[in-house]
């Protein structure tokens, strides 16, 4: 699977533009007084201005070439106070042979950098946000975890490794991208925060969009 874009929400517009676009770097492919996207790798990820006395914040993940996660970690720490698990500010997870760290943006979105070194092609390139592959996980946050995990699987979206569908969390999707279903009120791995449901919408495969609303009801469309 790829997540060819995904649109969030945020009410710190300018800051957050600065953020992404002074501070670590990256390209910026559109803007307008209540958006702006910028590119990671094959992805586009978009911010809109959030409607008035809402606060959203996300999970999401950007991959990293497969032998570029020591490298990505030392140029983040330039410009990014890395969040800490069990005074480690790095884990590996072994059922996706996966390096990652985390992050908070001026929105308390918690990003993730993670280099999986069986899915992520390596790279010749010293990193920078260019080097960038794509958008790799993004949460579906919703009190509907059920029904919204058999819409993804009934979309063609599985879950990792053909289990059955968990009642609180999971992961569906394949290769390195997937969407974290999971209920609201559970701690983010590596912050202090506990999952919402906040509204997005992502493009994946060139095919699917999957929206989620403000309540965590899920519309998938295909084009």
């Amino acid at each position: 699977m790829i997540i060819n874009q995904a649109v969030l929400y945020t009410h710190l517009l300018d800051t957050m533009k600065d953020f992404y676009v002074n501070s670590l770097d990256f390209p910026l492919t559109a803007a307008s007084p209540r958006s702006f996207s910028i590119k990671v790798g094959e992805s586009e990820l978009t911010f809109k201005e959030s409607p008035l006395h809402t606060k959203p914040f996300y999970h999401f993940a950007f991959n990293v070439p497969a032998n570029r996660f020591m490298e990505a970690k030392q140029w983040a720490t330039q410009r990014v106070f890395l969040n800490t698990e069990e005074k480690e500010d790095e884990i590996y997870f072994e059922a996706f042979d996966a390096h990652s760290f985390y992050f908070e943006d001026p929105a308390r979105n918690i990003v993730e950098y993670i280099s999986r070194h069986s899915d992520c092609p390596p790279s010749k390139d010293p990193f920078s946000s260019k080097s960038l592959l794509s958008i790799g996980e993004i949460n579906l946050t919703t009190p509907y975890v059920h029904s919204v995990g058999t819409q993804l699987i009934n979309s063609g979206i599985t879950v990792r490794n053909n289990r059955l569908l968990n009642e609180t969390f999971n992961f569906l999707g394949s290769g390195s991208a997937f969407f974290l279903v999971g209920t609201p009120k559970r701690r983010w791995f590596f912050s202090n925060r506990n999952s919402e449901i906040h509204p997005l919408m992502a493009k994946v495969n060139h095919s699917l969009t999957v929206a989620l609303d403000e309540k965590g009801m899920l519309k998938i469309t295909r084009e």
